[in-house]
């Protein structure tokens, strides 16, 4: 049994198949489905379970109508993306992961580095005691790897969920040198964090082509041919941290923010454009004062697809603001002067959105002299109130007017999952009258 108290040790949780396992969760008659996400307006595959995988053959963002006729005649279920649900979903599972170390960083939705260090246990017990704790708590399957360093830990991981052998769970510190060597001679250097095709081709012209190969390569030869990012990757491969687990509980200073949004579908008037930019104008503001930011300029454009037969367009422009401000109202108003400049009628509009720019720390900032942005002034007071109703109640409670009612440019969604996590009417209900995983709002006059 190995306690590795005296050298760092780092784990890698990802979960297997995220979107697909999130509508699982809800769905247990699904179990031993193939199921298939798709991207916004579901027009490509962007996420799969194994079985799906095995049946399709396909490959990742590949359209949907290439498939779609093959999906029906091998009944792959599809879904559209909920991102509300599976946003809910990774926070469960974040949290949960924190009740195993005392530093998680959060690499994406579905993967967290976890430090562990000073770990008295085998890990292979701690890591399927990891695994059976997220099952039960989230319902998610999950993988684990542990590494000496954080690019280990995550090839660790590949082998975990690739290799049945390991049961969802590699601990690389626990081989020795011989068998460490036999197992990354089987894998193949793109397999490694941080390689990819292009990188791969031009370690394969020299020689390289396992991560063993790569491991034992003269880090100062490869630095001087690959760069200095080749060259950490390959000390990480032999156990040296060069990447620290990053904890920090404090988002980087954004340098933009943007909203945007293909339309489900095409547009051509005004009113309609109107609306998606003010729907995006909201959403962008929203953003900005959770970051605590202020926004100097407002950047705003509309095109047409560049698929079309017609001529491609977009139009674009920028203003900058009088003070900076994160007013949902002000850059409002600003985005849509901008829309009346660029907007060109007689066109397919395919695309819109929104981006602020200059952004400064909402403290310490100087108050106009004409209120512009008075942090006493009543607009404040009414961003707080706004922002605090949508939290409380749900997002878009509260809106402008100039975002619309019957919003036929949103995005297509056809089949979208309920929000079970997020809405109160779109709970899931056990009744003898009601099938399960039927919504509650579509069965209220059943109760």
């Amino acid at each position: 049994m190995s306690t590795h108290s005296n050298k760092t040790v780092y784990a890698l949780a990802d979960v297997n198949s995220m979107y697909a396992s999130c509508e699982q969760v809800f769905r247990p008659d699904l179990k031993n489905s193939p199921i298939v996400v798709l991207s916004n307006n579901d027009g490509c595959a962007i996420a799969q379970n194994q079985l799906a995988k095995d049946l399709l053959g396909m490959h990742m963002a590949q359209p949907w109508h290439e498939l779609e006729a093959e999906g029906k005649r091998l009944g792959v279920k599809v879904f559209s993306s909920n991102y509300e649900l599976y946003a809910e979903m990774s926070n469960r599972f974040i949290d949960t992961l924190r009740e195993f170390s005392p530093r998680v960083e959060v690499y994406s939705i579905d993967e967290c580095f976890l430090d562990m260090t000073g770990i008295n246990k085998p890990l292979t017990e701690y890591g399927h005691l990891i695994r059976d704790t997220v099952k039960q708590w989230t319902s998610l399957p999950i993988c684990v790897g542990f590494g000496h360093s954080k690019t280990l830990a995550k090839l660790a991981n590949h082998c975990a969920k690739k290799q049945p052998i390991w049961k969802g769970v590699c601990d690389l510190t626990n081989l020795n040198e011989t068998e460490l060597n036999s197992l990354l001679e089987n894998l193949q250097v793109s397999k490694v964090w941080g390689i990819g095709s292009r990188l791969e081709v031009k370690l394969n012209n020299v020689g390289i082509h396992t991560v063993a190969r790569l491991r034992k390569a003269n880090p100062k030869r490869i630095r001087d041919a690959f760069g200095v990012l080749v060259e950490r990757t390959i000390k990480e491969l032999n156990g040296e941290v060069w990447l620290d687990l990053d904890d920090s509980e404090i988002p980087l200073e954004a340098k933009q923010v943007l909203s945007s949004r293909s339309f489900g579908e095409r547009v051509t008037e005004l009113k309609d454009i109107n609306e998606a930019i003010s729907f995006h104008a909201t959403n962008a503001c929203q953003r900005l004062r959770k970051q605590g930011l202020y926004a100097n300029t407002v950047y705003a454009f509309i095109q047409n697809s560049p698929f079309d037969k017609a001529t491609f367009y977009s139009g674009n422009e920028t203003i900058g603001l009088p003070s900076p401000t994160d007013d949902t109202l002000r850059i409002t108003q600003a985005a849509l002067w901008l829309v009346k400049r660029i907007y060109s009628p007689n066109i397919y509009y395919q695309k819109a959105g929104i981006m602020l720019g200059g952004l400064v720390p909402k403290e310490g900032q100087q108050l106009d002299l004409l209120g512009y942005t008075d942090r006493d002034s009543k607009s404040e007071n009414l961003m707080i109130a706004l922002d605090g109703i949508n939290k409380k109640y749900g997002r878009g409670t509260l809106k402008l007017a100039s975002e619309g009612i019957d919003k036929t440019w949103r995005m297509r969604r056809s089949f979208k999952s309920p929000n079970y996590m997020g809405d109160f009417l779109e709970l899931p209900l056990i009744n003898s009258n009601i099938p399960l995983g039927f919504p509650l709002g579509e069965n209220l006059k059943l109760l």
